[in-house]
């Protein structure tokens, strides 16, 4: 099956995507990742933590795992022939000590511009 690229502004949180009606569901898509946290990153975390505020070295590991898995989200709905995912949601749940996965999840669907 080929996999067409879905741009980023045709992902929508909501049941429908703004100027475009849904003329196909294909079904549900995720990507998922699992990622683990260093021992020189909680080191660098821990540091921070004496001195307050944002823990960028977590922030960032956070960022990049959410990132991953909507790519991962968005090469689904294209091998589907989706050109568009709506309903999409992040998850992130432990599933081991400093090990988490991070799931982003959707509805693919095949859309055309609104009348």
């Amino acid at each position: 099956m080929a996999s067409f690229p879905i741009p980023h502004g045709m992902v929508t949180t909501g049941n429908d995507l703004h100027g475009y009606r849904v003329v196909r569901t294909l079904g549900i898509v995720r990507g998922i990742t699992v990622r683990s946290r260093s021992v020189v990153g909680n080191i660098g975390a821990a540091l921070q933590t004496l001195v307050g505020g944002n823990i960028t070295i977590y922030t960032e590991l956070c960022e990049k795992a959410r990132e991953e898995a909507f790519e991962l989200m968005l090469q689904h709905a294209g091998a589907m022939g989706a050109n568009a995912v709506i309903a999409m949601r992040y998850d992130a749940n432990d599933v081991a000590e400093g090990v988490t996965e991070v799931l982003s999840y959707g509805t693919a669907v095949q859309v055309e511009p609104a009348a």
